[in-house]
């Protein structure tokens, strides 16, 4: 924390030197409100993903978003690398991976104007040929997976958002 304290210290430094009379809690608050603004972006390489299926990995590190330039979006296909995995699973520890985000921290707008946004990163994992390797999808999937053409992996999730 203190190093995100000191972060946001020289951020409001470089702002200007007037903010020596906001109280701790306001202190706070932006420091809070920017450090939560930094930290809903794209999935772009090295960002560490829950992995949401059965298929025995537990976390991947994206290694390259397969669509965009700044990164993948709810819904995209990304190349990973598993970082955790039960020693049991279909999928082991440090294998490269194909996966689809189900659920991305960064906002994304609907059609009826409405916004979906989610509390952390996840992933299925699929084969190259877009199937997915569990057989069993855990928590909220996006029905925006119906558009980019997962259909197999929202008949294998719990619980459409």
């Amino acid at each position: 924390m203190a190093f995100f304290r000191n972060l946001g210290c020289s951020l409001m430094g470089a702002l200007g030197k007037n903010w020596s009379g906001l109280s701790s809690t306001s202190y706070e608050m932006t420091c809070s409100k920017f450090l939560s603004q930094q930290l809903r972006t794209f999935i772009q390489m090295r960002t560490v993903l829950k992995v949401v299926d059965n298929s025995g990995a537990k976390k991947v590190m994206c290694i390259q978003a397969l669509k965009g330039k700044k990164g993948a979006r709810l819904g995209d296909t990304i190349v990973a690398s598993v970082k955790e995995a039960m020693p049991n699973g279909k999928v082991k520890k440090g294998k490269v991976v194909y996966g689809v985000v189900v659920r991305a921290a960064m906002q994304r707008g609907r059609c009826d104007g409405s916004e979906v946004k989610f509390d952390d990163n996840a992933v299925v994992l699929v084969d190259k040929q877009g199937q997915p390797i569990g057989t069993r999808v855990f928590g909220p999937v996006p029905h925006e997976l119906r558009k980019k053409k997962h259909v197999k992996i929202l008949t294998l999730a719990e619980h459409i958002a």
